[in-house]
């Protein structure tokens, strides 16, 4: 007999997974690009021309694969969190398979595209979804006290970086300063979205069995 909320534990670990190995790839593709990884726009990366361009891509596409894996675990206990966390991973899918092109240029600074603006767009509102959803977490009871504090924690760290940066794009653009924080901002998320896939896959492993009269499936 196999509880059917048992199988959760399985799902947050594959979510945090498919986070740290997208998350990963598309490091690689940012160190392999031309100059100093340190520079520039992250999506840069994935533009037609860059050495690795193609696994970025499919490393974002991986990494919202993880993010959407995680909404339907949080989704037990939240439904508003599931559905933030599905959004932002339909963005960040968005931001794989439609990338900017050389520069990511973006307005009112350089020309622009039809391609550097709605992959700007996505990435923008998947990330202000995901703080959404960070701070959702932080404030529900029925995450529990560790699920919480790991969100309270990236939400406080993350909306001033969010904050800052939008007003660096807005007002100087393209920079050293506009890289440093886009780079700590991805790194609050991918470490806040890995965190909660193991704590929570922890959490399901340590709760105690089902009771005789509890949901249950045969298993195999």
């Amino acid at each position: 007999m196999v509880a059917l909320g048992y199988r959760h534990d399985r799902v947050a670990a594959l979510a945090g997974a498919a986070v740290l190995v997208g998350a990963l790839t598309m490091l690689a593709g940012l160190v392999a690009a031309p100059g100093p990884w340190t520079e520039g726009y992250v999506s840069e990366a994935g533009t037609t021309g860059m050495p690795l361009a193609v696994a970025y891509r499919c490393g974002l596409v991986g990494l919202a694969l993880g993010v959407a894996l995680l909404g339907r675990v949080l989704g037990r206990d939240s439904r508003p969190v599931a559905t933030l966390l599905g959004l932002a991973a339909v963005l960040a899918g968005t931001s794989g398979v439609v990338p900017c092109t050389s520069g990511c240029p973006l307005p009112p600074y350089e020309p622009t595209t039809v391609a550097d603006v709605s992959h700007t767009v996505a990435s923008v509102i998947g990330m202000v979804l995901l703080a959404g959803a960070m701070a959702l977490v932080a404030l529900s009871a029925p995450f529990g006290p560790v699920l919480r504090r790991l969100a309270t924690t990236a939400v406080a760290i993350i909306v001033p970086l969010g904050a800052a940066l939008g007003l660096t794009m807005l007002l100087a653009g393209r920079g050293p300063l506009s890289a440093g924080l886009e780079r700590a901002a991805l790194v609050v998320a991918v470490s806040w979205l890995v965190g909660t896939s193991i704590a929570a896959a922890m959490i399901r492993r340590t709760r105690p069995a089902p009771g005789p009269g509890s949901r249950a499936i045969v298993g195999g």
